[in-house]
């Protein structure tokens, strides 16, 4: 019965911010509102009257954190993407022919002439003149191999050089594909959490399925359409050469070619080399600017690889053709004039300044590495998200009702103590779920509900406990000391037990059981703790003030 007072406090003052960071779940929209103004202006959002009073809906001085709610509560969209990691390979193959073709041709006395094979997407086929300098062309092909990057593969090598013939053939190692798939996924990944986040969506869930698929979930957004659209956004930029220019739009281009229209010339067409010399991969930064005339454009600058690239090939073919390519059209084919040092130039075009600025965001933000084909989509209406949430809070105000009404007919006194505590519980777990950003779905409110019957589960047991000891005799004050101590046990083991369940639940689960997995683990916890400590300062606090000779449980 004797609580030290720095224990006191320090329960009094759990409560206390328990309340206090759970009250702004309490006020939902006008927080959300203050906390999408707040992130607005940090962004450099312009002051406008709407934003500030926005703002202005809730005091700076207050915690703001509010739970994130999920696809099913929210409504928005969900999509099951699978990643064509065979188009990395294509892409590999064919960025190894210039370097592979400059080799090559130093050793031309040796090998003859060198030619461009057609070959299958994982693999690099070039045919040489002279087949008995076989020995030679497979030794300088060897020189463009690497070691691979991953734990799995050290020590091996990403290119495997054989021959037929008179051709040599160049593949990805095994080890290399499966290292270019990981690769894959994870640059998807970002790029698409990267495109998700421009428009400022409140906590989507993109993560990995399995060996080649991506599962987005974005809340609040209008349809899975709409979200697909957003996916698709990202701009892919390549530089080529140019073999010619043309009119005839079904002209063949030839093997190692592309026919290629332009963005603003209507009826010209392009004939350029397939492969690349460089590519937005290597861009490290996209701005918008002006050229010499005034006009809007998108200055560019490339990272050392792609400038040294870029740089070489410009001192190689000035008075050449070049173009540059966004999306499979041509939008600019300027002469090369000069030899361009520092990897750096600009895309000039019939651009709007709005125009401009979009496409120097979507050159930042990156292509897409490989080609993504959607299996699965649905898309969860706000109106369903809603109905969700008001079936959620009916079930928890009957859960809540029936549960304190049960206590207090059992317990009387004890059971309205046990009650508030059980009020402080459940704003434990919401003030966590605010702290740590945690994301609440269906299947959480039903752990919520759920841990409310969880919750008295502990206070039943002392009840009990201190039951048995009155009716052993036991005085008032050694009947409640005895309760809480001789049930503490009982307490933590079976809460223990529900906790491993949960535990294991949240790992080999996934989406809405993790959810509920999430929810049940941390009302377990905040149960044990109002339980154990809340409970017994509201009883021991009640008992010192009145001093009752007797007691009824």
């Amino acid at each position: 019965m004797q609580i030290p007072a720095w224990r006191r406090i320090l329960t009094w003052a759990l409560c206390v911010a328990a309340l206090v960071f759970a009250a702004p779940n309490v006020f939902y929209p006008r927080v959300e509102k203050h906390n999408d103004a707040v992130a607005k202006l940090e962004k450099g959002a312009p002051e406008t009257p709407e934003l500030l009073a926005d703002k202005a809906l809730w005091p700076d001085w207050l915690p703001s954190n509010i739970v994130n709610l999920g696809l099913d509560l929210r409504g928005g969209a969900h999509l099951l993407a699978e990643v064509q990691v065979q188009d990395v390979y294509k892409a590999r193959m064919q960025g190894y022919w210039p370097e592979l073709r400059k080799a090559l041709q130093a050793e031309r006395a040796t090998i003859g002439g060198v030619r461009k094979a057609p070959s299958p997407d994982d693999e690099l086929r070039v045919t040489i003149e002279k087949p008995e300098g076989m020995a030679k062309a497979i030794e300088v092909a060897q020189g463009l191999s690497a070691p691979v990057i991953s734990l799995t593969g050290a020590g091996q090598r990403d290119l495997d050089v054989t021959s037929e013939g008179a051709t040599l053939i160049l593949k990805l190692t095994d080890v290399e594909k499966a290292a270019t798939d990981d690769r894959t996924i994870q640059q998807s990944l970002e790029i698409v959490r990267r495109r998700v986040d421009e428009v400022g969506t409140r906590e989507p869930t993109i993560q990995r399925q399995g060996a080649n698929r991506i599962l987005i979930q974005v809340p609040g957004i209008g349809s899975a359409a709409e979200l697909k659209a957003l996916i698709g956004t990202t701009a892919k930029l390549t530089f080529h050469p140019v073999i010619k220019r043309t009119t005839n739009g079904s002209e063949v281009p030839g093997p190692g070619n592309l026919l290629v229209p332009s963005i603003d010339e209507e009826g010209v067409f392009y004939v350029l080399e397939e492969s690349p010399v460089v590519t937005g991969e290597e861009l490290v930064d996209a701005r918008p600017d002006f050229d010499q005339n005034g006009a809007p454009a998108v200055a560019f600058r490339f990272d050392p690889s792609g400038a040294r690239k870029f740089g070489d090939y410009t001192a190689e073919n000035v008075g050449q053709l070049f173009a540059i390519v966004l999306d499979d059209e041509v939008i600019s084919a300027p002469q090369i004039r000069t030899h361009i040092a520092g990897g750096s130039g600009i895309i000039t075009g019939s651009f709007s300044v709005e125009e401009a600025t979009n496409l120097a965001v979507l050159l930042r933000a990156g292509a897409l590495p490989a080609e993504m084909t959607f299996l699965e989509e649905r898309t969860v209406g706000p109106e369903l998200g809603q109905d969700s949430i008001d079936a959620g809070k009916i079930a928890a105000a009957v859960g809540y009702t029936a549960v304190v009404l049960y206590m207090i007919a059992s317990y009387g006194l004890f059971g309205v103590l046990a009650s508030v505590a059980l009020a402080i519980n459940m704003a434990m777990i919401f003030a966590l779920f605010s702290l740590i950003g945690s994301t609440l779905t269906l299947p959480g409110i039903a752990a919520v509900v759920l841990t409310m019957g969880m919750a008295v589960d502990a206070n039943v047991l002392i009840f009990e406990r201190i039951r048995e000891e009155l009716r052993g005799g036991k005085g008032p004050t050694r009947a409640i000391e005895l309760g809480f101590e001789k049930a503490l046990s009982a307490i933590v083991d079976s809460n223990i037990t529900t906790l491993i369940g949960g535990v294991i639940l949240f790992f080999l689960g996934s989406g809405p059981v993790k959810g509920f997995a999430v929810a049940l683990s941390v009302g377990i916890i905040t149960s044990v703790i109002t339980a154990v400590f809340v409970t017994r300062l509201f009883v021991v606090t009640w008992y010192g003030w009145k001093r009752p000779k007797t007691i009824i449980v």
